[in-house]
């Protein structure tokens, strides 16, 4: 690939991840507000609009940021994107089953925590499953 357009796609993938976040902020903000929540929308979208931003800063100073956005990324970067996913999926899982196991103890049924711990159960085995078949 020329090193022109090479540049432009990794530019591309660096706006990507902003772009991401302002547009779930935005589809937060306008169901919040369908739903009668409008400040709640409003924080929302102010939160994912300063982690925008702060990506944006990031891409054009951080290395890191860089390479991890990169097409084709370095063993180093790979594996710390690698980790990070993990490290979210972790924390989201943990969360989860913790909200699910308080509603559990408050004598609700677990709605909607269950479907989420139990997707990511399924998830996990199926990763481990495919995984392990390609490495």
């Amino acid at each position: 690939m020329p090193k022109r357009a090479q540049q432009m796609s990794s530019n591309a993938a660096r706006r990507s991840v902003p772009g991401f976040f302002l547009t779930v902020g935005a589809a937060c903000l306008i169901a919040a507000t369908v739903g009668g929540h409008l400040a709640l929308g409003l924080v929302t979208l102010g939160i994912l609009a300063l982690c925008s931003l702060a990506l944006i800063l990031l891409g054009r100073r951080s290395e890191t940021y860089q390479g991890l956005t990169d097409k084709t990324p370095d063993e180093r970067f790979a594996r710390i994107g690698g980790m990070a996913w993990a490290g979210t999926g972790i924390v989201l899982t943990v969360g989860n089953l913790s909200a699910f196991i308080g509603e559990l103890a408050s004598g609700r049924n677990g709605n909607p925590y269950f479907w989420f711990v139990a997707t990511a159960a399924i998830t996990y085995l199926t990763f481990v499953a495919l995984l392990s078949r390609h490495t």
